[in-house]
């Protein structure tokens, strides 16, 4: 059985070293050439079988393995964009992956969004334990990471397995167990952790010999090389001069030939065109280094990263499917593509959020997270956000004010598109804190909305009548009241304690000055119409307000925006209620 080259994708948190991992076993210096030193764009480079066993020769001699694989693809990704783009239908691309942590900094959030699409997607991974060399007082020595490990101090020793045990902690509250890559004792169940240094190289040897080992224990049907017709996805599209546009792919499925028809997923109807070059990055260089020298090639078999230059591909964007096929399958393959792409960019008349992302792959993701998450999405497109996806989400603010909003992942405001205020837009770059930001607006919303609810019905109110304060026996009667608890407003109706309907409180003054409302503590006066003191109410008697069965259960929905003091009034309501009604509020 022939296989392939796995696909290994490196992600995790801005400037954790992803780049510089892969800079030390290419030995080139992509990282350097970097906006910011930050990975601006995906790229990949092919690892050939040569050099992993001269990074690895005196570990393969130990271990005695047998590299059966005929090299490693590699795929870096930002840190901001994770490694969404990287979709093949029904799940990642990548065959497996390596999430770099910085030893000193731990789990950060582009980490957990990592973490999380690594769930999402049952991707394996394993994690390098970046820049073991900044631990203050660390010295390289000769040898295995091993024996680097045993020949530090004791404190050394004890602050790498601090740190370490750290993560192995923070892991374990996510849901994974792991451990040290030498201490594990199923791969199956434990993720293993290789501390490493971009630096120096230290523990770079055993991160190949971990992956390769996994790749070909537990990967071997999923790596062996299918023939037929290409299939891949799309990194990014650039204008590349003397060539004009030009899409950056990875080939996982399959081989691609020169002059081979290629239908490609827009996001209209799928574009059909002609392979008219195949550049091949020379082995260990990245295909978006501008440096790379590009040899011409006849054809490339999976898994390949190539850059594809065809016509009409200017509908094209990151993320999408494509596949060569003969010219009398071109139909049944663009509906294939057509269906995959309708399956992630969903339009219904449901009641749900509008939902935008940059690239096919975010969107796919994005969508996963809030459905898991019970979010409805009404609509989700690729680009930025238009006056369209605005007033889709405004005809929400009628219906759901709790789904008008706009989620966009590394996306922003068109041109000249103004937000109403009755619209919420959510625009981040971490695809998980998006969802914590946009559920934070709903608990907010939520709870504005409930105290507006709670405005319009009759809040539990206890009231004393007090003892020589009757300024009018009627017409209306005038007495001075004690709030026992909750809050007196003007309007609202009391009863006493059999439950007998008395009179509303029109008028609460306080030292001749009008009040609208009187809170627990204060004592004020009150205008009682349609009762004398000394027949229906008399001096010492206790009033509660009387409330409604429509409002009893609505408070009941909505008691944790009650006080504790008004929930203790309620049920004291409810008891004098159910003497003439068992029933009552039921």
């Amino acid at each position: 059985m022939t296989l392939r080259q796995p696909i290994i994708t490196f992600v995790g948190h801005i400037d954790h070293g992803k780049t510089s991992l892969q800079d030390y076993i290419r030995q080139s210096a992509v990282v350097t050439g970097e906006a910011g030193r930050i990975t601006q764009h995906i790229g990949s480079s092919n690892v050939p079988l040569e050099m992993i066993k001269k990074i690895c020769g005196p570990l393969l001699d130990a271990l005695k393995q047998i590299i059966s694989i005929p090299g490693l693809l590699f795929i870096d990704t930002p840190g901001h964009a994770c490694f969404t783009n990287l979709r093949k239908r029904g799940g990642n691309l990548a065959d497996i992956a390596i999430l770099v942590i910085d030893i000193n900094e731990g789990v950060m959030p582009q980490s957990l969004e990592c973490i999380e699409i690594l769930k999402q997607y049952k991707t394996p991974f394993i994690i390098a334990l970046n820049k073991i060399d900044t631990l203050r007082g660390w010295k390289k020595q000769s040898g295995t990471l091993l024996q680097n490990i045993q020949q530090q101090n004791p404190q050394i020793q004890g602050l790498l397995e601090e740190k370490l045990y750290t993560l192995v902690g923070k892991l374990s509250e996510l849901g994974f167990e792991s451990e040290r890559f030498d201490r594990v004792g199923d791969y199956t169940k434990q993720i293993a952790i290789v501390p490493t240094s971009a630096l120096s190289g230290e523990g770079i040897p055993e991160l190949l010999m971990v992956l390769v080992g996994l790749t070909q224990k537990f990967l071997e049907n999923k790596l062996s090389i299918e023939e037929g017709h290409a299939r891949g996805t799309v990194l990014e599209i650039k204008e590349e001069k003397g060539i004009g546009l030009t899409m950056d792919a990875i080939i996982f499925d399959g081989s691609l030939k020169l002059n081979d028809v290629l239908v490609i997923g827009t996001l209209d109807e799928p574009v059909v065109t002609k392979v008219r070059a195949l550049l091949e990055p020379m082995p260990l260089k990245d295909i978006r280094d501008k440096k790379t020298k590009f040899q011409n090639v006849k054809e490339v078999v999976a898994a390949s990263g190539v850059k594809i230059a065809a016509p009409d591909i200017d509908r094209v964007v990151a993320g999408m499917p494509f596949q060569s096929c003969l010219a009398s399958e071109i139909e049944h393959v663009k509906k294939e593509i057509q269906h995959e792409i309708e399956e992630v960019i969903v339009e219904t008349d449901q009641n749900g959020i509008v939902m935008k992302a940059d690239s096919l792959g975010s969107l796919e993701a994005l969508l996963k997270l809030f459905r898991e998450a019970g979010t409805a999405v009404k609509k989700a497109s690729i680009g930025t956000i238009s006056k369209k996806d605005i007033a889709d989400a405004q005809t929400n603010n009628e219906r759901n004010p709790l789904v008008a909003a706009i989620v966009g992942f590394n996306v922003t405001l068109g041109k000249d598109v103004l937000c109403p205020e009755n619209v919420k837009v959510f625009s981040n770059n971490v695809i998980y804190k998006l969802l914590e930001d946009f559920k934070a607006w709903q608990d907010a919303m939520r709870k504005k909305m409930e105290k507006g609810e709670l405005s319009l019905i009759v809040r539990p109110c206890k009231i004393l009548l007090m003892k020589g304060y009757v300024f009018r026996q009627n017409n209306p009667a005038v007495v001075g009241v004690d709030i026992l608890g909750g809050t007196l407003k003007t309007g609202t109706p009391l009863m006493n304690d059999t439950g007998v309907l008395l009179a509303e409180a029109k008028g609460i003054q306080d030292k001749q000055e009008n009040l609208e409302k009187a809170e627990k503590g204060q004592q004020v006066a009150i205008s009682l119409p349609k009762v004398t003191v000394g027949r229906q109410i008399n001096e010492g008697d206790i009033l509660y307000s009387a409330i409604s069965v429509e409002d009893f259960r609505k408070m009941k929905e909505l008691k944790e925006m009650l006080s504790e003091e008004e929930k203790t009034i309620l049920k004291e309501i409810a008891v004098i209620m159910r003497e003439k009604n068992v029933l009552w509020g039921i």
